[in-house]
Parts: structure tokens; C-alpha cells; sequence
């Protein structure tokens, strides 16, 4: 009974601290078992936000930028829609690694700056960023190098964790071995991101955001973290935004 109640006031008296890595570091490690996540809340939010936004836009024939694209989670979808040409930029070698062992003729690209000064002006006729603004700390470089590489009248779909929770505390964690490690973000809000786009001669065309309500409360309460589930409750947990260069 005491270890019993020593383990208690441990786990919620005295939760681990979680590490925060910076974005590289930790996507390297994350890349081991990023695609063996069952029961993920955002991968889940996040294809559905996804398939929801690429409707409005035909790919077929078109060039596809996938900044940000991991181990090309949406490309199986993306192929499907017979694109001329598909192409990948990640900060992390580790995620691109993966990628290739699923794609082995993938046209890839590391990401070292945010300037993208090795990609020519309208080089892509779509461009899409998934999960991946929040982890950009100069996002406002970054974007205008993604409207110069879009073609005057293309597509970018953008989808990524809500700023408001990420302001009230929210984290992107993942475990390895036996430590609960965090990736490093940056607090970007929604409007911020629409107004670089619109100076750029881009319009929002669609916007979707879900919150954290009951019909997700299952992904909490298979994790035992129904007080986390408690504590967000009602917050805008993801947005996804399609904007169009007429």
C-alpha cells in the first residue's frame, strides 16, 4: 500500500518533466516510429482536415511542393491524384530517410534555411505544409519564400496545431525510450499567417478548425490523461487553411 501511494503522489504530485528538443534533433529521433502511432489525435485530425482541403484543388498534371512532409504521411493520397511531379522538404535527414525507404524515386530536399534560395520563382503549381508552421521561428521569411516558389496562380494548403492551445501550454510530444520528449515551438497566430499571404496576392478559399470536445475524448482516455482532456476542453486543437493566388 505504501508504494502504492508513493507511485500516486509521484505520477500526479510530481509529473515527469518533459524535454523539449529543437526541431531537427528531435524529428531525428521521432523518425524511428513516426508512422507506428495508432490512436494519434493529430495524425488522425489531421488527414481529415487534409482530404477535406484538397478537394478544392485539382493536382492533377501539377507540381507539388510537400514542405514539411516527414515521412511523406499524405503522399499514398496525393499520388492518387496523379500529380506531374511531387517533391519533399524536411528539416530532418532522419524523416527524409524513412521517407525514401517508402519512395525510393522521391525528389527530396533538405531544408537548411528559410529562404529556399536553391528552388526557382513559380516553380510549383501546388504547395502544401502539414503540422509544420509552429515549428518556424522566423515564419514570416519562410512563407514569403513559399509564395515566391508558388506559381501566380497556384495553391497553398497549410494544417497545423491551433495557436491558442499551443499559447495555454499545449505541446507536441512523442516518447523514446523511456522519456516523453516535446519538440520546440513558436506561437504563430492565425490571422498573422493569412495577412502575409494576402500581401502575397493570396485569398483563404477554406478554413476549417476542429476543438477538443467529447467526440475526441477517447484518444485522452485511451492515453489515462483525461485531466489533460479536461484542461484543453473547448480549445481550437488544429486549423487547416487553403488559400488560392487568383
Amino acid at each position: 500500500m505504501i508504494k502504492t501511494v508513493k507511485k500516486y503522489i509521484s505520477r500526479h504530485l510530481f509529473p515527469p518533466q518533459v524535454a523539449e528538443r529543437e526541431v531537427v534533433a528531435a524529428y531525428d529521433l521521432w523518425a524511428e516510429n513516426y508512422d507506428s502511432q495508432p490512436g494519434n489525435l493529430m495524425l488522425d485530425l489531421d488527414k481529415m482536415l487534409f482530404s477535406k482541403l484538397m478537394v478544392g484543388v485539382d493536382i492533377r498534371d501539377k507540381v507539388v511542393a510537400d514542405i514539411g512532409c516527414g515521412t511523406g504521411r499524405h503522399w499514398p493520397g496525393i499520388f492518387k491524384n496523379e500529380p506531374a511531379s511531387l517533391a519533399g522538404f524536411d528539416v530532418s535527414p532522419g524523416m527524409l530517410q524513412k521517407l525514401k525507404e517508402k519512395f525510393p524515386a522521391a525528389e527530396t530536399y533538405t531544408i537548411t534555411d528559410n529562404s529556399f534560395s536553391g528552388i526557382s520563382d513559380h516553380n510549383f503549381d501546388v504547395l502544401v505544409s502539414t503540422l509544420t508552421v509552429a515549428h518556424i521561428e522566423n515564419l514570416e521569411e519562410a512563407l514569403e519564400a513559399w509564395c515566391r516558389i508558388t506559381k501566380d496562380e497556384g495553391d497553398i494548403i497549410i494544417t497545423d496545431f491551433h495557436p491558442d492551445i499551443l499559447a495555454f501550454g499545449g505541446k507536441r510530444t512523442f516518447k523514446h525510450g523511456n522519456k516523453q520528449i516535446a519538440v520546440r515551438n513558436f506561437v504563430h497566430t492565425v490571422n498573422s499567417i493569412k495577412e502575409i499571404l494576402l500581401r502575397n496576392g493570396f485569398k483563404a478559399v477554406n478554413e476549417i478548425e476542429r476543438k477538443i470536445d467529447e467526440s475526441v475524448k477517447h484518444y485522452y482516455t485511451d492515453q489515462n490523461a483525461v485531466l489533460v482532456y479536461e484542461k484543453f476542453k473547448g480549445f481550437p486543437v488544429i486549423y487547416g487553411i487553403h488559400f488560392r493566388r487568383p
